[in-house]
């Protein structure tokens, strides 16, 4: 029997979600995610910003350089403050901009913190300026991604912990507490299934984040790669779990229509997907809209997805 699929939620820790000096309120958002039964809420990531953002592959960028934007692992943590359910994840964070060490200690303080109720989705990103300014090399990003991963895996894994990788080695190491959740926090890998991707998702990923924009056979097509791949690699390809987004259906004001965009949850399901992602901001005009936003997204999630 298939597992039902859970519902993300993406908040916006960006723009104008909250006029300055605001913010604080971003807990309670999380909050009525919970209240809500949503099952997860996602962040994003961008350290810093450059200013040619009409670099960005996927449509316009959702705001200026200028624009606000706050540390996706900070603001989970003052939601798991005020929560007791629901996951807090990332998607993406850039894994390689954060000092290996640091991160996962980082990330497993949060797993404690939040009973054991992390994702952590990591991508390379887009942008070299953010690299620039750290003294990191884009064109290295994807090894100091594998690098990166493999260290916070020994890390939240042994005591002491060691790694040789081409960009970082270490040896008797003790970085504690680890994480509540055995194993090791989930680690979602995004992007394009390329054949590093694909070993990558392979060698350290519990989930796939497809790439923006991926259609939904392109979604399928990804899902029956990476199952493949986890039943030649030994592992079990039914523990695979993958993150899609709602399709949207406009309606005759201009504006996603709910309803009609929740119809797209079983074609989602049916070619992979374990979890769909919405962004609120699209059913919420502000963030006083929300609560009742989720309530709305929670039961028309629940009418299709049964």
């Amino acid at each position: 029997m298939t597992a039902r699929p859970t519902l993300t939620v993406g908040l916006a820790n960006f723009g104008a979600t909250f006029p300055p000096g605001g913010w604080a309120g971003f807990a309670d958002l999380g909050r009525a995610a919970e209240d809500a039964g949503i099952d997860r809420i996602v962040v994003v990531d961008h350290v810093v910003m450059g200013p040619h953002t009409e670099k960005y592959a996927w449509g316009k960028f959702p705001v200026p350089p200028d624009a606000p934007w706050l540390e996706p692992l900070t603001m989970l943590s003052a939601v798991a403050g005020v929560t007791t359910r629901v996951r807090l994840a990332t998607g993406i964070l850039i894994a390689p901009l954060r000092p290996a060490a640091l991160l996962a200690k980082q990330v497993a303080t949060l797993d404690q913190v939040s009973g054991g109720r992390v994702d952590l989705g990591v991508g390379a990103g887009w942008q070299r300026e953010e690299y620039d300014a750290q003294g990191l090399s884009f064109e290295n990003r994807g090894q100091l991604l594998d690098d990166v991963l493999a260290a916070c895996r020994v890390l939240w894994r042994d005591t002491p912990a060691a790694l040789d990788a081409p960009t970082l080695s270490f040896r008797d190491i003790y970085c504690e507490p680890k994480p509540v959740q055995a194993g090791g926090v989930p680690i979602w890998i995004a992007g394009t299934l390329h054949g590093r991707n694909l070993a990558r998702v392979v060698e350290h990923g519990a989930g796939w984040i497809p790439i923006m924009g991926e259609t939904v056979e392109g979604i399928a097509t990804g899902v029956g790669r990476i199952r493949d791949a986890f039943a030649s690699g030994g592992r079990d390809p039914s523990m695979l779990q993958v993150q899609a987004p709602l399709r949207m259906a406009m309606g005759d004001d201009g504006r996603p229509a709910l309803a009609a965009s929740m119809a797209s949850v079983p074609e989602l399901v049916a070619a992979g997907a374990t979890d769909v992602i919405v962004t609120l901001r699209a059913f919420a005009r502000d963030a006083a809209a929300a609560p009742e936003a989720m309530v709305r997204l929670r039961t028309q999630f629940d009418a299709v997805a049964d």
